[in-house]
């Protein structure tokens, strides 16, 4: 069972915050503003737990792990080309793929065909092995 679970009051209570997106028991997500402001804070020199008490959120609440990973995660998230911005509804799932040139478009089709004939030539040998086993079978019955 997980250690830092938020009880109901304290879900009540982050729920007021206006830099927090969305909270539940287990999980706290912050609006892109809050990450934005974490960041320049934090570029400044400022602790984390600092800069959570700044925006009025209690950093014993949260835990040295929730705050250790969100400062991970901002840092990670400056580098981004997309920044700040929550990309889980839109990365989500297999990537699409991209537009093919008409060389491997080609090669790609030669590569199936290929794979088409040996599984023929497969198929053709069980069916010659299958037949030669029932016509064995037919003469030792008569």
């Amino acid at each position: 069972m997980g250690a830092n679970y938020f009880s109901d009051e304290q879900v009540k209570e982050l729920e007021k915050n206006p830099y927090v997106k969305k909270v539940s028991v287990k999980s706290i997500t912050y609006s892109e503003e809050f990450k934005e402001l974490f960041w320049t804070d934090l570029q400044k020199g400022m602790l984390p737990r600092n800069i959570f008490k700044k925006y009025g959120f209690d950093p014993s609440l949260l835990g040295p792990r929730r705050t250790k990973s969100f400062t991970y995660r901002v840092r990670k998230e400056a580098t981004r080309v997309e920044g700040f911005k929550d990309t889980r509804r839109t990365d989500s799932g297999r990537p699409l793929a991209r537009v093919l040139t008409i060389e491997e478009d080609l090669e790609r089709l030669k590569q199936k065909c290929e794979i088409l004939q040996q599984e023929n030539d497969f198929l053709k040998r069980v069916r010659f092995i299958n037949r030669k086993q029932i016509s064995k079978l037919q003469k030792d019955k008569q």
